[in-house]
């Protein structure tokens, strides 16, 4: 975690370093990230798909709300609450607090996919027409944006009742409004329930899944049978939330858990920003359908096999490095002591760049746009927004091990001297 840097200079408890454009950035980024869902939505289920059109083609007010939509997405996050505490998988401790204790957390988010999977099947055999999410993607996402927006006022005012060590490092700097952004309580809990880590994996991630599921069903409405674009997007990215879900323990040692106060931009990000963009390029095959070759369709697979690979082999050698240097697949691999006591890899994956994982990401971020051909910007917008979030996520997490590791930190960047593309950056 990030010391405070201005800590020497001012004898306030408030933290000062602020993030994201400061209060600024608090101010116009709760106002414009929520305009932009509507609006890529939008854009998504017109003929022409363009992001360049002006004026921008939001909904109309008529479209924004349904009554239906809040009761799906109540309900949806509902079950996963209720799922969330059921007896299922292990149990895993997090990494230790300031006080010196560790929060532990169910490990059962795989559990929960299998059986939503399971209901969403029971009900699509039943009848129920799936396909409507499509009409009603606007107004759950006025819904989701609501209700981060209602969930995220409740979480800052009961963090003025958390103690001090349980705020987060950078969340306290004493501005209401960049604070209610950022988040002041680190792992606000009611009982054992974890606000944060159940809506990090859960409710937005899954959702994504069953929107693309929902855009799947809609084209066969509309044709008859699914084509092979929708598909593979669906595929694609449903491999990529169910190898979030497999390795759900993975999370306890991320930024978002261990560093980030939970607040609108967490929440929003979870609850809205996932599910309603992510699965923009589903949205966008709707009305937008593409011929696929096989050919083109074996290089896309190839491409988003490469990027997995990459993106999972680099992730589970950093994570049981972290749990058990000592363990066979790692002893071997060369590392750089630390004045904290911890050691840095600089070689195997983590030789190659900083954040191979970040590589792998982008390479199946790009395999699941190119399904969606190449005559709208519109479904590339996940792999330019995604390049835009890693390389400031690769910049945060720079400035943190810099403080962190100090001098072993340098000496692993002249080993290591690309961040996140071999001899590129």
């Amino acid at each position: 975690m990030r010391p405070n840097s201005q800590g020497l200079k001012h004898k306030s408890s408030h933290d000062t370093e602020r993030e994201f454009g400061g209060t600024l950035g608090a101010i116009c980024i709760p106002v414009f990230l929520p305009l932009t869902v509507l609006f890529l939505i939008s854009v998504s289920r017109c003929p022409e798909a363009s992001v360049l059109k002006w004026p921008p083609s939001l909904p109309s007010t008529d479209h924004l709300w349904d009554p239906l939509a809040l009761v799906v997405l109540l309900g949806w996050i509902s079950l996963h609450a209720l799922l969330y505490l059921m007896p299922l998988g292990k149990v895993s401790e997090g990494l230790v607090l300031r006080d010196g204790t560790r929060l532990k957390y169910p490990i059962n988010g795989f559990h929960s996919l299998c059986i939503s999977g399971v209901l969403l099947l029971l009900l699509v055999g039943l009848g129920a027409p799936l396909g409507y999410l499509f009409e009603l993607l606007v107004p759950l996402a006025v819904c989701a944006i609501a209700v981060s927006f209602l969930f995220s006022v409740y979480l800052y005012i009961r963090s003025f009742w958390a103690p001090s060590h349980a705020l987060a490092l950078g969340g306290n700097t004493g501005n209401p409004l960049y604070d209610f952004f950022i988040g002041r309580e680190l792992n606000p809990r009611i009982g054992n329930f974890d606000l944060k880590y159940f809506c990090e994996l859960r409710p937005g991630l899954i959702g994504w899944v069953v929107i693309n599921l929902g855009m799947l069903m809609k084209e066969v409405e509309l044709r008859g049978s699914p084509s092979l674009a929708m598909i593979l997007v669906n595929c694609f990215q449903l491999l990529y939330v169910a190898d979030a879900l497999w390795n759900e323990e993975a999370v306890l040692t991320t930024m978002d858990i261990v560093h980030d106060g939970f607040g609108f931009m967490l929440v929003f990000g979870d609850l809205a920003w996932v599910p309603f963009t992510y699965s923009l390029q589903a949205a966008f095959l709707v009305v937008h359908p593409q011929a696929l070759s096989f050919l083109g369709a074996a290089a896309i697979i190839a491409l988003n096999g490469v990027g997995y690979y990459i993106f999972r082999k680099s992730n589970s050698q950093k994570n049981q490095f972290r749990r058990d240097p000592s363990h066979p697949s790692v002893a071997r691999l060369e590392t750089i002591a630390t004045a904290t006591g911890k050691r840095l890899l600089v070689s195997g994956w983590w030789g190659l760049v900083r954040h191979p994982n970040y590589l792998g990401d982008l390479l199946m971020a790009l395999a699941w746009s190119l399904p969606c051909g190449f005559s709208h910007l519109l479904p590339y917008f996940y792999v330019i927004y995604f390049t835009i979030l890693l390389i400031h996520r690769e910049d945060r997490d720079e400035r943190q091990c810099r403080a962190k590791y100090g001098l072993a930190w340098d000496t692993y960047c002249r080993r290591v001297p690309y961040r996140i593309f071999p001899y590129v950056y």
